[in-house]
């Protein structure tokens, strides 16, 4: 959570793994993201940037390119809405939720081509997640409508990866992640209200077990 620039470079390089989130942005974290960034790139230490509110915002999607050639994080997460934002500079969208009328697989083949492009991993969340390195597409099916009608729960995903990543590779951490929190939304789904559904949530996060995992995984992997 460190965001003064005088001290990330100094947190970052004790880190095993860096999440930079384009959520609330203002000069101070934007300074710091880029410091973070670059002592991330040149020790090794995997990243994970979520473009945050990129489809709705020249600005931010000025800035997510500038950060980009400082150094190309591990994975790159966004939205549906975010990935197309920043696959195709003509889109624009409204707000920070993805566009509905997005289709699954035109998000997958953009997904694919920027992997290719900035040879790394792409993660683009939905109501299927689709994880990509530019050449192997896995889509994960897992999750529950009630994750959209919380706030936080992108920023918590995105977490979840960055976590994952100190023990795996970027796509494998991805892939796991996705699942892993599908299942935990999934089992938290509850008609009580949304208040129950956050606090069920972060109990499974917690409490998730290999059998849970194993009984409720559902993912595939597209042909090519």
């Amino acid at each position: 959570m460190a965001e003064h620039p005088r001290e990330v470079r100094e947190i970052t390089n004790a880190s095993d793994a860096l999440m930079l989130n384009m959520g609330n942005i203002t000069d101070a974290r934007m300074e710091s993201m880029m410091l973070s960034l670059k002592s991330a790139g040149e020790r090794g230490i995997p990243a994970l940037l979520d473009v945050v509110g990129i489809a709705c915002s020249k600005f931010r999607r000025e800035y997510a390119s500038n950060l980009l050639k400082i150094s190309v994080p591990s994975v790159i997460k966004g939205n549906y809405s975010e990935i197309a934002a920043l696959h195709d500079g003509e889109y624009f969208s409204r707000g920070v939720d993805a566009e509905e009328s997005l289709a699954a697989g035109d998000i997958a083949r953009a997904a694919k081509e920027l992997a290719q492009k900035y040879q790394t991993v792409i993660l683009a969340t939905g109501q299927t997640d689709i994880i990509t390195d530019g050449k192997r597409v896995v889509c994960v099916k897992n999750g529950t409508h009630q994750l959209a009608c919380v706030t936080g729960t992108g920023c918590m995903l995105g977490a979840l990866c960055t976590a994952f990543m100190t023990l795996l590779s970027p796509m494998d951490g991805a892939i796991s992640a996705c699942c892993y929190f599908g299942i935990c939304g999934q089992l938290a789904q509850t008609e009580k209200g949304n208040g129950s559904f956050m606090v069920k949530l972060m109990d499974g996060i917690s409490t998730l077990s290999r059998e849970e995992i194993t009984k409720h995984i559902n993912m595939e992997e597209m042909s090519k």
